[in-house]
């Protein structure tokens, strides 16, 4: 059985800070620091981005929705949320998100732990604690494709 092996607290505004295709994401809990058990994520996304159609093949992932709305599609099923708002995409099942006309801001919690890793293949470390600029290139998205693969997520669109 897996076990955390000491208490752990990350401030607000503090974690590793990463830009992560056209997002800043804020690694708050790792597989290290959770004994494996799970990985949070804080998200920030910009105004109407929309994350690709996905699957995890390792791990069940979450989103506590803390700031503006999004919108989850969950194996066909879309899910509107804003403040305070849950949803839950198990393992094996397609989704994807579009953030809201104002933005939004998000905890990712995924079990088991080690989505941090997936985060950081596929990111460079943040320069400010902000959105990354967004006129730069798109992301090469069989890079992406290839590094997804790599972690158990397979982008599907």
């Amino acid at each position: 059985m897996l076990q955390a092996k000491e208490a752990l607290a990350v401030a607000n505004g503090t974690g590793e800070a990463r830009w992560w295709l056209g997002q800043l994401a804020e690694i708050k809990a790792t597989a290290a620091d959770t004994g494996g058990l799970f990985s949070i994520v804080e998200v920030t996304g910009a105004a109407n981005y929309e994350a690709p159609l996905h699957v995890h093949h390792r791990e069940d992932e979450a989103f506590w929705v803390l700031d503006g709305a999004v919108t989850f599609e969950v194996g066909g099923t879309k899910i509107e949320a804003g403040v305070g708002d849950y949803a839950f995409g198990p393992r094996g099942m397609p989704h994807r998100y579009t953030v809201g006309k104002s933005g939004c801001r998000m905890l990712f919690i995924l079990t088991p732990g080690g989505f941090e890793d997936l985060v950081r293949a596929m990111s460079v470390p943040a320069q400010t604690r902000s959105l990354p600029p967004q006129d730069g290139p798109p992301p090469d998205m069989e890079r992406v494709r290839a590094i997804a693969a790599t972690y158990g997520c397979e982008l599907l669109a």
